[in-house]
């Protein structure tokens, strides 16, 4: 069983993946602004609070694991759209030379459908909505995405759909190839029993495919 860092803990996929991670027997480091609020309590579970884009906070988080999941994500707000957004290149350009440093070899990190090569698969019409309401967000994506590939790394980029909350089905679709790549909806915990996957399993090793229903 791994010791893996959960980047992003305290909500949504990274939550639902900090419970699956402990529930098939992993140890978790939960790493989070908010981390001090999650209410799972287990003996192979550690809540570390901290700042994903600061060196020394990325740095204690990292002490000791053996794989990172990252689960970034902004507030769906009007800054979105018209403010700037870096969080996802300036956390992972903090992230991946310090896993370098440590010998770290496994990460497994979140964007969405619709970022890097995935945006062709957006029909034209509807890109130009995708642009105007994500725009900023999925280009740091892209960025990150970039960032991730040409690390040198094991890394697995996953690109889930829209983003439901139901109980876990275990029926979404992993679609490796490009042609095949489609929208769809996919619960979050379906994202996370994917990503747990990846700790033991590295069939999509340097591979971003899409998650769908």
């Amino acid at each position: 069983m791994a010791t893996v860092l959960i980047i992003g803990a305290s909500s949504g996929i990274g939550l639902a993946t900090t419970r699956l991670a402990l529930e098939r027997g992993h140890s978790v480091v939960a790493f989070a602004r908010s981390a001090g609020q999650i209410a799972l309590q287990h003996a192979r579970l550690r809540k570390l609070v901290g700042n994903a884009r600061k060196t020394d906070d990325v740095r204690l988080a990292l002490a000791g694991v053996d794989a990172v999941i990252q689960t970034l994500g902004v507030p769906a707000n009007t800054r979105m759209i018209t403010g700037p957004v870096d969080l996802f290149s300036t956390a992972t350009t903090t992230l991946l030379p310090l896993m370098k440093e440590l010998g770290i070899r496994r990460l497994i990190s979140v964007t969405g459908f619709g970022a890097g090569e995935s945006r062709s698969s957006i029909a034209p019409l509807q890109r130009l909505g995708f642009n105007l309401v994500f725009g900023r967000a999925y280009g740091d994506k892209d960025l990150q995405e970039q960032l991730i590939t040409q690390s040198g790394l094991d890394w697995t980029i996953v690109r889930p759909g829209v983003l439901i909350n139901t109980r876990k089905v275990g029926r979404y679709r992993v679609l490796v190839s490009q042609q095949n790549w489609r929208n769809g909806i996919v619960s979050r915990s379906d994202v996370a029993d994917f990503l747990v996957r990846q700790l033991t399993d590295e069939t999509c090793l340097k591979q971003a495919p899409v998650l769908v229903r």
